[in-house]
């Protein structure tokens, strides 16, 4: 999920990402797409995306991983692709319960954004098997993405930017895609703004819960290149009773530029693994 706060619910001040939401003014049918629209798309168990950048690898948000031990297998291209392993990136950290618990009893959940700056949400899945009926997709490796137009997609929560999302579920549907303009990036991460009409793009949209680990695309010489991972929305108000995918409300999401070199290093066998 793209996380609202960073746990299942609770987006107090930032959530966890879901399926695409949508502008209230365009046909929900105008996003809507087919898996052909990015078969290197993965589907996690029950929730969430990862996107595979090489024959054997899987790139993911690490809060998309279950809380005991990495996913068996993913589904790719309609099939259940079995996992060999999974590292993590050694800067990941999970959230305290206690900044949990404080923000459901206070409803400000201001901590929790912090904590959720500061860790390095990513991981690496390698399969079992290459997978050679898909292409991965290439890397974005520049340092500029601010400013972009990004393609984003996923099969997360779904609704309008007037209404947001339901943040009790369902969170996987179909999938959808639509467009953003990235408005910063540094270090870690890269984020943008789900704007109410009639600014920003006619295809407007944003992540959702459910939608975690899921890719923004960036158009380069006629290739769309993976330049991020959702991962969490930052939403103004009490996180126990706001509503997630508003307009007005902040996507961030994994900068994958920044972790270019661990990636390689993983992947390479050159990096040191837990």
């Amino acid at each position: 999920m793209i996380r609202a706060l960073g746990v299942a619910v609770l987006f107090a001040a930032c959530a966890t990402a879901g399926a695409v939401v949508v502008r209230d003014d365009v046909d929900d049918r105008q996003y809507r797409v087919s898996d052909s629209e990015l078969p290197a798309l993965v589907d996690m168990p029950g929730e969430g995306h990862g996107v595979l950048i090489a024959p054997s690898w899987v790139v993911t948000a690490a809060h998309t991983l279950p809380m005991q031990g990495g996913p068996k297998s993913v589904v790719l291209g309609g099939r259940s692709r079995e996992v060999a392993d999974v590292v993590v990136h050694p800067g990941y950290r999970t959230l305290p319960q206690s900044l949990i618990d404080q923000a459901m009893a206070s409803g400000e959940a201001m901590l929790i954004v912090v904590a959720l700056a500061g860790s390095d949400d990513i991981a690496l899945i390698r399969l079992k098997q290459p997978v050679e009926d898909i292409v991965p997709v290439g890397l974005y490796h520049g340092s500029d993405e601010a400013g972009h137009v990004v393609k984003l997609l996923g099969k997360g929560a779904t609704g309008t930017g007037a209404t947001g999302h339901d943040p009790g579920g369902p969170n996987r549907t179909v999938l959808r895609r639509a467009f953003n303009r990235v408005t910063s990036a540094h270090e870690r991460w890269l984020c943008y703004v789900f704007d109410a009409p009639p600014a920003g793009l006619p295809l407007e949209g944003a992540l959702g819960n459910g939608d975690s680990g899921g890719p923004l695309l960036i158009e380069t010489d006629g290739q769309w290149q993976l330049a991020g991972l959702g991962a969490w929305k930052v939403v103004a108000g009490d996180v126990r009773t706001a509503r997630p995918g508003r307009y007005g409300q902040t996507t961030c999401n994994v900068r994958l530029s920044h972790y270019a070199d661990w990636i390689e290093d993983v992947m390479s066998g050159q990096a040191s693994v837990p």
